[in-house]
Order: structure tokens, then C-alpha cells, then sequence
């Protein structure tokens, strides 16, 4: 709409609605909340036309390191766009024909890209069978959160009995209420196999199993209505009335829910195809949040229609019934249990809300997925229909570490297993450098498939000695963190708000926006300086060779996540074997070309061959004493520049084949590729051996 007032066009493109002389409305608009922090975005609304922001999508469904186009793109379809930097966009603009088509392709891949990525990640049908289950319109899902979707179908339900929906102040109240039970880890490496059996659909079975809602909540004592035949007490003290009384509103939104993802979940077992399987997970996901969503409304102080009578009594029946599962598994397989097969007692060694995990001493997985699912079958029977006990997965090995925290080789057949599964673990989660997701992935693998302790160790090591001696990529260390407020919003200095900060002022037209994740890696300053004015620009340091902080990654990013898999196994010497020993003690840091000392100070030529200060003698390339070896030393560098060549136009040609154009200069500036920053950085080493071999004459 801009670009149309800027050509004086605006009154005919802000018709283009489906309602005649109604023109599109354009406003700023805030959106906050705990799943995605504060945005502020663009809200348009054209009359009779859906809105469907592509970003908006990803940003809600996926949990991506970086959410550019090109970074998304390459991620879901293995295809990038030549990104061309802002700055140069005017002089293609005003060069040759090839420099304007190369703009237009540009331009072009940017309205291309977002509809290949909304056909391949089938969005609007996820989002269309969404709304259909739901009753919202298309964009409330994009553009509002789980609330309105559970307030939606209340009104629905409501209206088919005649009944009006009560509007409430949304108040500030503190009151809370006890959430689910964690069952204390047993904390250890599991070389056997460890059934996990879980409830399906635990909260919202819950409520439809004892009728919890709005409508059967009672809050006196009602005549002619009996305790334990019209109603009951939940176990927080709660009193219900039971379905033949009358039926809850909810039990009824809730059916509606597990029936759509029992739906998803069909379609899924009969694809064959990896990425719609990854689709269809996907929707049923959704689905099963909306389910979940409808306690977390009721249980919302601040929302819409607060009942913490309701998820008060949900959790206590969860707490209650994952307790009596526990004690239920270890009393019925203790040793010589069904006819000799349990060889010895078996044992809980963890639960998290919904599922427990029972170590039953067998040796194969085959042993533990029968016993698995006689527990969940037989503990099954002793609850109120639909809850379920389902027996899922047997982890074989099992690392588990903490609350939340574990991983192991996840089997659903007994044969061969489906994935490596990690959760809480640090090769899931974008708050660290990709080193450290890289590093503890390979790890995995050597403890869990290759079952060589000693081997991921030594592993570790060579990667610690790559790190101190700056032989990482610094691709691989880029940290990546959300741009959520201001820095004067946060009670202490972060690292990503400040250099945001710093960039504005260099570059106001390239610097992160709200909402934004901000890309950084750490650079050397000093043992007392704080982390938060370590934080700099990845392209900033490859430019300048400024020296990245090694110490601060070993120390902040590695030694703790590698000392949290490894101690279960070595023990607590873990984390001094790591970082201590031989593998620490070769280092190596580059210069810093700017700032500092460093800009009032000449830099003295030394000898190619022996790196002594050429003091006093011709300006050249050698010393007196490696003089009469020239033709040796030169040798030795061009093969080395020759080398970096090769290096370099492999790069090229990888870049050139990306953006399909293998004729032309290569000008893009993706800095979510981890080649771009390859690329830069043979370059910049490609002039230093150039500028090098020149003092040879």
C-alpha cells in the first residue's frame, strides 16, 4: 500500500476486496503471548479475503533456529533464493538488462518460495480442517491463539441447548492450583530395555470420563440428588454431577477433537510418503493441543472463563492415576510373576504428567513390549472408559538424566529402531550454537548405536581441540536468540538486545526487528568483560577478524551438556576430563584488525619461513637465515593458496548451482547459509595468501 501512494495508485489497489467501494484497513498491531513472545505485525483486512501470512504459520507451528525465507525454505524444500543485499539493490536497479533480471528473479523467488512452502506443508488444509472442527474463521488461527478456538465451540455447544455463555471481568486473581506429577528420576545409563506406557489424550479423557464441566459443577447441595449415584467428589474436593444427569458441555467439544485426530492419526498409519507423514503428524498435533487447550482454558485465571473447580479436579485425577500405576506395574511384576516370565521385581524409574517408564530387567526388546503391554492393558481395565493406558515405545539403551531430560533409541518394533529420540536435551533446543547440537548428536550415536563409550569421549576432545585452536567454522557458532522487547523491558542486559542495539546504529535498515531472531557469536574482550558486550555480528567478525571468545564456548556452550551425557557413564569426572587435559593446551587466536590498541599501532613485517621480525633488513619475505630455502618456502605457500583456490571454487559452484545461475558473479548474502560464511571466509584468506606470496616478488 506504501509503494501504491508512492505511485499514486492507492485508490484503485485498496479496492480490491470483494465488497464494492469498501476499501482494505491497515493497522499496527501487538500480539503477545507465551508460546511466541511479543510480535508486532501488520494486521490487514480486506473485505470477502482471507489473510493467510505464511510467516505467521511457521512461526506458530514449527521451531526453527532462524525464520528467514531463505533459512525456512531450504529447511522444508532444500531450495534457497539468491539473497541479495539491501544495499546493492539500487545499482542493480540502475545497471545493466542482466542486473535488473537478476533483481527480478529475486523479486520473483520472494512471492515464489512462500506458495511452495504453503503447498508442500499442505497449510491451508490443516488450518481449513482446523477451522472446520473448531468454528473459527482462518485467520482467528493465525493470528489469535487456543483460547478463542475452545470459546468458539462452547458458544457452538451452547447454542444447540439454549443456553447463554456468561461474560466475565477478566480479573488479576493470583489464586493457583497443584499442576501433574513428576514422578523423581532414577538417574542412569539403562543398558536394557525401558517400556514406556503412556495415557492417550490423559487431560481431556479425564474430563469426559467424570463429566467435568461448567454445566456439572456444583457449588451447594442439591435435593433428590445422591452422592456416589448422581454425583461424586473428585479428589480435590470438587463435586461433579455424573453423565446421566447431565451431560457437560465439554465432554461433547472434546469428543468432537479426539474424533478429528483419531481421524489424522488413520491417515497417517496408511501413508507411505515421509514429508506428508510429517504433515499429517503435524495436524493431529494441532489437534491434540486444541484438546489439551480446553483444560488449559479452563485453568487460564486471566482468560476468557476461568473454572479452576475444574482443572483443579483434572490434575488431581492425573496425579492420582499416574501413582496408582506405578504401584500397580511393580506390585503385579514382581519376580516369578506370570508363570516365571518376570525375572525380577520390576521398577518405575521415571513419570512426567502422562507416562510412566518401567525398567522390567529383560534382556531383548521383543520381552519388553509384551510385558509392556500386558501392564497397559491390565492397569487399563481398572479405569473409567475412555482412559486408556496404551503401551507406546521401549527406549533401548536409555540415558536418563534429569526431569524432562533423557534420550535413547525409541523402538516401536522389535527388530530394529525407528530414531534416536532426545527431549530436553541441548541437540533439540536453539538456545546454544550448533556446535554444541552437532557434537552431542554424534555423541549420542556412539554411546547409544555404537555402544563405544571411549570412542565419543575421544570425539569430544578432537572437537574441543578444533575449537581452541579456531578450526571451527564460525557457522557453527552462531547463537541465535528471539528479539521478544526492549532491552530496558529486561531486569538484566541480554547479549542479543544489545548488539541489536549496536547494529541500529550502524545500519538502521539492516538491523533486527521485534520479533526477529538476532544471530551472534561471542568474541574475545577480556576475562572481566561481561558476555552481554561480547555479543557481535557474525559478518562484522569475519570482515574485521575479530577473535571469536573459544574459552567462553568451551566453558558456557560445551563442557556442561557433554559432562550431563557422559557422567551417567564415566562418572563425575566427566566434566575435568573434558576440559582439562593435552587436548586443551594447544591454542590459537587470530588478531583483531579493528579497534582498540590495535588502531594506533604498525604492524611489523615478519619472516615467511620462521615468523621472526624482519627488523632493519630490505623489505621482502624472508630473514637472512631462511634465505638460501626461498624456492622451498615459496612452493610450500603456493601449494597452499592452491589448495584454498580449490576449496573456494567448489564453494562457488556450490552457491552458483543453489541460485541457478552458473555464468554469473555470485552476490548473495544469506546469512543463515552456512556456506555463505565458508565462502566468506576463504575469500578473506585467499587475499591474505595472495597479499603473502606477492612479497616474494
Amino acid at each position: 500500500m506504501d509503494r501504491a501512494k508512492a505511485l499514486k495508485i492507492d485508490n484503485q489497489i485498496s479496492l480490491i476486496g470483494r465488497v464494492i467501494n469498501s476499501p482494505c484497513r491497515i493497522r499496527d498491531a501487538t500480539m503477545q503471548s507465551k508460546q511466541m513472545g511479543n510480535r508486532v505485525n501488520k494486521l490487514i483486512v480486506i473485505e470477502g479475503r482471507i489473510i493467510f501470512d505464511v510467516l505467521q504459520v511457521i512461526l506458530r507451528d514449527y521451531k526453527l533456529r532462524s525464520y528467514t525465507l531463505n533459512s525456512v525454505s531450504y529447511h522444508f524444500l532444500s531450495e534457497q533464493k539468491e539473497d541479495v543485499e539491501h544495499t546493492i539493490i539500487t545499482d542493480l536497479q540502475n545497471g545493466s538488462e542482466w542486473d535488473r533480471r537478476r533483481l527480478a528473479v529475486y523479486c520473483m523467488k520472494d512471492a515464489y518460495l512462500p506458495l511452495r512452502l504453503l503447498d508442500k506443508l499442505m497449510s491451508v488444509i490443516n488450518y481449513m480442517e482446523m477451522a472446520r472442527v473448531t468454528g473459527v474463521p482462518l485467520n482467528f488461527l493465525v493470528f489469535r491463539g487456543q483460547q478463542v478456538k475452545v470459546l468458539s465451540q462452547l458458544m457452538r455447544k451452547t447454542k444447540e441447548r439454549n443456553l447463554f455463555l456468561p461474560v466475565i471481568d477478566i480479573g488479576q486473581s493470583e489464586e493457583g492450583y497443584e499442576g501433574a506429577t513428576v514422578i523423581d528420576p532414577k538417574r542412569g545409563f539403562y543398558p536394557t530395555p525401558i517400556a514406556t506406557l503412556d495415557f492417550a489424550s490423559l487431560y481431556p479423557s479425564i474430563m469426559i470420563a467424570h463429566n467435568l464441566c461448567y454445566t456439572t459443577l456444583l457449588t451447594r447441595k442439591v435435593e433428590n440428588l445422591k452422592e456416589g449415584e448422581d454425583y461424586f467428589q473428585s479428589p480435590s474436593g470438587n463435586h461433579f454431577v455424573k453423565s446421566h444427569v447431565r451431560k457437560g458441555l465439554l465432554a461433547g467439544i472434546l469428543e468432537d477433537l479426539l474424533s478429528a485426530r483419531k481421524k489424522a492419526k488413520n491417515e497417517l498409519k496408511d501413508e507411505t510418503d515421509p514429508f506428508k507423514q510429517m504433515v499429517l503428524n503435524g495436524r493431529q498435533l494441532a489437534l491434540k493441543i486444541s484438546a489439551n487447550s480446553v483444560y488449559g482454558f479452563t485453568g487460564a485465571i486471566v482468560g476468557k472463563l476461568p473454572c479452576l473447580e475444574i482443572s483443579q479436579s483434572v490434575t488431581a485425577f492425573g496425579r492420582q492415576m499416574i501413582d496408582f500405576t506405578k504401584n500397580t506395574v511393580e506390585e503385579m511384576f514382581k519376580a516369578g510373576a506370570l508363570d516365571g516370565k518376570v525375572k525380577s521385581d520390576a521398577t518405575v524409574i521415571y513419570g512426567d504428567t502422562d507416562s510412566v517408564m518401567v525398567d522390567f530387567h529383560v534382556q531383548t526388546v521383543a520381552q519388553a513390549m509384551e510385558l509392556g503391554n500386558y501392564a497397559a492393558t491390565e492397569v487399563s481395565k481398572t479405569f473409567v472408559k475412555p482412559i486408556k493406558l496404551e503401551f507406546e515405545k521401549v527406549y533401548y539403551p536409555y540415558l536418563l538424566i534429569n526431569k524432562k531430560r533423557y534420550a535413547g533409541l525409541y523402538f516401536t518394533k522389535p527388530d530394529k529402531h525407528d530414531k534416536m529420540d532426545c527431549k530436553g536435551l541441548e541437540t533439540v533446543r536453539r538456545d546454544n550454537c550448533p556446535l554444541v547440537a552437532t557434537v552431542l548428536n554424534k555423541c549420542l550415536e556412539k554411546l547409544m548405536i555404537e555402544r563405544d563409550p571411549n570412542s565419543a569421549l575421544e570425539f569430544a576432545k578432537n572437537v574441543i581441540r578444533d575449537l581452541l585452536c579456531n578450526r571451527i567454522d564460525i557457522s557453527m557458532l552462531i547463537i541465535s536468540k528471539e528479539l521478544t522487547r526492549r532491552g530496558d523491558k529486561y531486569a538484566a542486559k541480554q547479549a542479543h538486545v544489545e548488539l541489536a542495539e549496536r547494529m541500529r546504529k550502524r545500519d538502521p535498515g539492516s538491523a533486527p526487528r521485534m520479533g526477529d531472531r538476532v544471530p551472534y557469536v561471542i568474541v574475545a574482550k577480556g576475562n572481566k568483560v561481561p558476555a552481554y558486550e561480547k555479543a557481535e555480528d557474525p559478518i562484522y567478525v569475519l570482515k574485521n577478524g575479530v577473535p571469536i571468545d573459544t574459552k567462553y564456548y568451551l566453558e558456557h556452550q560445551l563442557a556442561k551438556p557433554l559432562a550431563r551425557i557422559f557422567e551417567p557413564i564415566i562418572g563425575d569426572k566427566a566434566e575435568s576430563m573434558l576440559i582439562n587435559g593435552d587436548h586443551t593446551r594447544a591454542k590459537s587466536q587470530s588478531q583483531c584488525k579493528v579497534g582498540g590498541l590495535f588502531a594506533h599501532m604498525k604492524k611489523t613485517l615478519t619472516c615467511v619461513g620462521c615468523k621472526a621480525v624482519l627488523r632493519g633488513e630490505k623489505p621482502g619475505a624472508l630473514c637472512s637465515h631462511c634465505a638460501p630455502k626461498r624456492d622451498q618456502i615459496f612452493t610450500e605457500k603456493m601449494c597452499q593458496l592452491k589448495m584454498t583456490q580449490h576449496h573456494f571454487s567448489r564453494l562457488w559452484v556450490e552457491c552458483q548451482n543453489c541460485s541457478g545461475k552458473l555464468q554469473e558473479e555470485v552476490m548473495c548474502a544469506a546469512r543463515d547459509c552456512p556456506i555463505f560464511y565458508m565462502r566468506e571466509k576463504i575469500r578473506i584468506d585467499l587475499r591474505e595468501q595472495t597479499e603473502l606470496l606477492e612479497r616474494f616478488n
